[in-house]
């Protein structure tokens, strides 16, 4: 066999070899893509989770007046009052929160806008003595009766209280839908169990009620000395007249709902309810 024969006769072997080496090297290149578009997708995946937790402070976050912006931006955009802790949640690390509250307060002293604390949470409010300028803007609200209004003051600062406890201050019966009016205004809500017999339910104010009285707590409602002082009341009180001082946690013998696991908050306001369909019967 000639030189030319035997090269002719292992040309389709020598093809056939290449042909399987390529395709060996695109399956590798396909296998290769695969692995990295299935990569690449869980990057993508994680990608919005990892963002959520990083901010980008800018390089001049740890000076005194950019923190002051940047606390201030949160405060006027924020939908609620913000607490101490959700300030410095948003604010770089090592932030002092107390400090640029502080600072703010003053600034906006005298301006149009105050800085206030309600429900020991801080946010924006118009200065007390601009309120006429919204006067014409003003939504109409409906009053209270005066047995709602007895009913709140005697929730607000004997909380927590059982409906008979109301009954007893009063005097009289508190009448069908007077406390399920307080509690449609988001001012009163179901605060625990009695535990005494019957365990009956027990009634307290609400953060609503404090941030719509400016209060940043119960215990600054007015005492004895502040309602004389204001005329409220009758300078010819009985003997022995006293205000109690409110406190959020009670007295001894009062129970939150949170503090019993088997309770259940609706079984509490099934009670309520079925008491207001008996007094209707």
């Amino acid at each position: 066999m000639t030189e030319e024969e035997a090269m002719t006769t292992d040309a389709p072997e020598a093809d056939a070899e290449i042909a399987d080496m390529l395709e060996a090297v695109d399956g590798e290149v396909i296998d290769g893509e695969a692995e990295s578009t299935e990569e690449d997708e869980d990057v993508q995946a994680i990608a919005p989770e990892l963002e959520s937790n990083i901010v980008s402070f800018p390089a001049n976050s740890g000076d005194h007046e950019q923190l002051m912006r940047m606390a201030e931006a949160l405060l006027f955009a924020a939908a609620e009052p913000l607490d101490h802790d959700t300030l410095a949640a948003r604010l770089p690390a090592g932030a002092d929160v107390g400090a640029l509250i502080q600072d703010l307060q003053a600034l906006y002293e005298a301006r149009g806008v105050n800085l206030v604390c309600v429900a020991n949470k801080w946010m924006f409010r118009t200065a007390a003595d601009l309120s006429f300028l919204m006067e014409r803007n003003a939504v109409e609200q409906r009053k209270l009766s005066r047995a709602a209004m007895e009913t709140l003051a005697i929730i607000a600062y004997h909380q927590p209280v059982t409906r008979a406890e109301i009954e007893e201050i009063r005097g009289v019966s508190v009448s069908k839908g007077t406390i399920d009016v307080l509690m449609e205004t988001s001012w009163v809500r179901l605060r625990g169990r009695k535990r005494s017999p019957g365990r009956p339910v027990t009634y307290g104010t609400t953060e609503a009620f404090l941030v719509h009285f400016g209060l940043e707590a119960v215990g600054d409602l007015p005492g004895l000395d502040d309602l004389k002082a204001s005329g409220l009341l009758d300078g010819r009180l009985p003997p022995g007249f006293e205000i109690p001082i409110p406190t959020e946690g009670g007295v001894e013998g009062d129970g939150e709902f949170e503090d019993d696991p088997a309770e259940e908050y609706g079984t509490a306001i099934d009670q309520h309810l079925a008491g207001s369909a008996d007094e209707t019967e």
